[in-house]
């Protein structure tokens, strides 16, 4: 006899989704000078890795794990990405998202359940942790950083790429008036990508429509001054979300009441530079920190967990662009 209701008509079909989230959380007691962690005691949770943000007291925002020292997962030395200066006290390290392969896109999705649970704690947004300020000559390449809660890593299929902490859509400014970005780069299941950003006033920063995990070459139409690339807190959502009633609940920073923050239904025409996010997007009320959670309670439609169910219904249309 099946075990849930779903069982009744989703069977024993293979699970394809996601690139590998893992919600890896440890509690310790550690202290930070310059780019070295180090960890008198581990206090509860899993043991550390490579990969895992770090949050305390007194810790700057974006602080994560680069490379073992002494330590193999407990009380030890480890390498983080920036200069921090913090003395001992109780931090905690944890993963939204890893490197892994991508989602095989032309496979199954199922069994899902009927409602699926997004649960996110995204780092802070920052203006320029993609490109800082730079004076763009002619048209051409812009020159890109890993900055704040930007990892600069290769892929499995060997493309250097500049990954997020989570998907989020991409924001430009300049000051110079009329130029346009192109983003290009990957989603969060590994579909190249594409996306035109225009900046109509100068010094006004514009942010995109599309989310993107990982980013690898941002270009811009024409000389331009004071050019800067970063992130928004417009998340995107992990499942293709095209209507409003499909949200059960979304709850934020630790509150009861319905977060007031901006939902855009799935763009589900087919994949320009131009067009919307493919799963839909929303940008909770409160900006991100690295400590905010915010969670949404998503109804999925027969299309994406019923017995006929599509991988366009579950994850959203094609991206098909090349970037």
């Amino acid at each position: 006899m099946p075990q849930f209701s779903d069982d009744l008509f989703l069977g024993p079909a293979q699970t394809y989704m996601g690139t590998g989230l893992r919600p890896y959380t440890s509690t310790f007691t550690g202290s930070m000078s310059g780019t070295t962690l180090t960890v008198t005691a581990l206090l509860s949770g899993t043991p550390i890795v490579v990969g895992m943000y770090v949050d305390g007291s007194s810790v700057t925002d974006g602080t994560y794990i680069t490379a073992m020292g002494t330590g193999a997962g407990g009380t030890g030395t480890y390498t983080i990405n920036q200069s921090v200066t913090a003395s001992s006290t109780t931090m905690t390290a944890h993963s939204n998202t890893t490197l892994d392969n991508p989602s095989p896109m032309d496979l199954g999705v199922g069994p899902l359940g009927r409602i699926y649970v997004w649960d996110i704690v995204p780092q802070a947004a920052v203006t320029n942790n993609l490109a800082t300020s730079q004076t763009a000559a002619a048209a051409g390449a812009v020159t890109l950083t890993a900055g704040t809660s930007v990892k600069s890593v290769t892929t499995a299929g060997g493309v250097s790429v500049y990954q997020l902490d989570c998907p989020r859509a991409i924001k430009v400014n300049c000051s110079t008036t009329a130029r346009a970005f192109t983003v290009s780069g990957y989603d969060y299941y590994g579909q190249a990508m594409s996306e035109v950003i225009t900046v109509a006033v100068a010094g006004t920063a514009v942010t995109g429509k599309k989310a993107f995990f990982q980013v690898t070459g941002v270009t811009i139409a024409g000389s331009a001054t004071a050019v800067l690339v970063g992130t928004s807190d417009k998340l995107g959502i992990p499942v293709r979300v095209f209507n409003v009633s499909y949200v059960a609940s979304v709850k934020s920073n630790d509150t009861l009441a319905q977060d007031a923050g901006t939902f855009v239904a799935a763009d589900t025409a087919t994949a320009t530079t131009t067009t919307g996010d493919v799963r839909g997007t929303y940008a909770p009320a409160t900006a991100s920190d690295g400590l905010v959670r915010t969670t949404m309670g998503i109804l999925l439609p027969a299309i994406a967990a019923g017995p006929n169910a599509t991988r366009v219904g579950a994850l959203g249309v094609n991206q098909n662009l090349v970037s």
